[in-house]
């Protein structure tokens, strides 16, 4: 099969008596770059099915993607999309592809084969040096799914260009029907020849984006093969030793629209920088415990299993929540209580932090000192069954009192002693603290910011916490009223949020609610406003709601 170097020629002017077979050079173009790039794509996905450590290069794109946004800009996403930023990015992904792809078409149909295949470089560049720069040390062999989808991706550029110059029998080849209307330039066409030449270069297009999308689909079934959703399943968690009786009744408000007390597994937040759920099959998972310490340990999952497990109520908070947000939840984790775990290895007393690694890479860090009694777990089930995937199997760390940036290591394979002056965990070279206690906050779940409400008594409640602390009092303001003191619930513990509701007898009119809490030391819930970065977001949550005159 030929490769044609040179551009594809432009067409003299027929004569007017042939028919208008011509198809406009741009629509050409896009559809060659975007059917190569999607062959390409899809040969990179099966290629990175067949090894466990291999990844697709769009992943691999996008996870050094994440490492270099900015906190702004992460927070941004957040604020815009909520847990679905990852698939956001993905689609912003998409959308530069596509445009890539198009201008390595135009490339390819006007200035030459040649020089399609130059512009795919770069893709194949990307995708390589990401592997390259992973957080977690890769062989080179991890370029492979690059590699092989660009020269897919170029063979396909080849066949389709191949298609357009073998249908170009209107430059000179004789009997092709062609006519060019005057008010268009010839630059701004390329002819594909008789209809069977154009037909041929359409099923030709066809063809390649089916086998590409069936080839995706063959990837994914591969990728499949590495799920750890099988291992989970297989799993039956023996009880606590130290089980944790029900909570009190009179802990869970009976009004509709408060937070519940316990968040359902399927609703709690996801906030990692993992763009796809790392796959670690708890039969090969081993934690390491290493660093300053007296005894190095080394633990299977079994092992694990076998030391003591205990449960805690928990709240976790991430501190891209911003005042009145949804990143936030409480569940009744089980596992190994952290101190003790710590105290077989011996922590050097030079030890300051203790930095959490994930099987990707990721690195979390916080204080020696939040040793201090509090149930932070090496977490292995949540809510009553074993971790999702999604939030950590096989096991991840739960620190209370502690943002989850600092603390929470899902998808855990290495705690370290280290110290602070030696070792910045992933987010303090982008501009987080290195120690992140969680502040104050109170949120109005019901009724919700903007609501259309009638007159008469209506329930204003929601949720605060001050985890280690606990929430001493909730107060309401109406407009610019007094504060009134809420109705809590009752407490389940210092680490866990605390409903609360007040009876409001609503006007006619726009009114704002504001709430704020006190902690168990007596600080009250400060009103100053601040984001997210660097240490979390502060201030009372505000809402507007509308009464209407019936």
């Amino acid at each position: 099969m030929p490769l044609v170097e040179d551009p594809l020629p432009v067409s003299p002017t027929p004569p007017a008596s042939t028919s208008p077979l011509t198809v406009r050079r741009g629509y050409v173009s896009v559809i060659v770059g975007v059917v190569a790039a999607a062959v390409g794509l899809a040969t990179a996905e099966v290629v990175a099915g067949l090894v466990d450590a291999w990844r697709s290069p769009v992943l691999d794109v996008g996870d050094r993607v994440i490492d270099a946004t900015p906190a702004w800009l992460k927070d941004l996403a957040i604020a815009w999309f909520d847990t679905n930023d990852k698939a956001a990015l993905l689609v912003g992904i998409g959308v530069l592809l596509v445009l890539y792809a198009a201008g390595v078409g135009v490339v390819a149909v006007r200035f030459g084969l040649r020089w399609g295949i130059v512009a795919v470089v770069p893709f194949a560049a990307a995708g390589s040096l990401s592997v390259l720069a992973d957080r977690v040390e890769r062989s080179w062999t991890g370029v492979l799914p690059t590699v092989v989808g660009a020269g897919a991706a170029c063979g396909a550029l080849a066949l389709l260009r191949w298609s357009l110059t073998r249908g170009q029998a209107v430059t000179g080849s004789g009997g092709a029907d062609h006519h060019s209307d005057a008010s268009e330039s010839p630059r701004d066409e390329v002819a594909v020849g008789a209809i069977d030449g154009r037909r041929s270069f359409l099923l030709l297009a066809g063809t390649l984006t089916v086998a590409a999308t069936a080839a995706a689909g063959a990837g994914r079934w591969l990728e499949g093969r590495f799920s750890a959703a099988a291992s989970r399943a297989g799993l039956s968690l023996r009880p606590a030793d130290r089980p944790l009786p029900p909570p009190p009744t009179a802990a869970a408000l009976d009004i509709d629209g408060v937070s519940p007390l316990f968040t359902p597994n399927s609703d709690f937040y996801r906030i990692d920088t993992a763009l796809v759920v790392p796959q670690v099959v708890a039969e090969d998972w081993s934690l390491r415990v290493t660093g300053m310490v007296d005894q190095p340990l080394e633990l299977s999952y079994d092992e694990l299993l076998a030391r003591e497990l205990v449960e805690a109520d928990i709240t976790l908070t991430c501190v891209s929540n911003e005042v009145g947000g949804n990143l936030v939840g409480t569940a009744r984790w089980l596992g190994v209580r952290l101190d003790d775990l710590l105290a077989d290895a011996g922590i050097d007393p030079a030890a300051d932090q203790i930095v959490g690694r994930s099987t990707d890479g990721y690195t979390c860090g916080f204080p020696v000192d939040t040793l201090d009694g509090r149930d932070a777990l090496v977490a292995v089930a949540m809510n009553g069954e074993p971790l999702p995937l999604r939030h950590g199997f096989p096991a991840r760390l739960i620190v209370p009192g502690l943002y989850g940036y600092v603390s929470a290591t899902k998808w855990l394979t290495e705690i370290e002693l280290t110290r602070f002056d030696q070792f910045d965990q992933y987010w303090v070279p982008r501009g987080w603290d290195a120690e992140a206690p969680i502040k104050i906050q109170t949120r109005v779940d019901t009724p919700r910011g903007l609501a259309n409400l009638s007159p008469g008594l209506v329930p204003v409640a929601g949720v605060a916490w001050a985890q280690t602390r606990g929430i001493e009092s909730v107060q309401v303001r109406i407009d610019d009223g007094d504060w009134q003191e809420a109705d809590l619930a009752e407490a389940v513990n210092v680490d866990t949020w605390r409903q609360w509701s007040m009876p409001w007898e609503a006007t006619p009119g726009r009114h704002t609610i504001a709430a704020r809490a006190v902690d168990g030391d007596g600080v009250i819930q400060t009103e100053e406003r601040s984001e997210q970065m660097p240490n979390g977001a502060s201030g009372w949550h505000q809402i507007v709601v509308l009464v209407g005159d019936n």
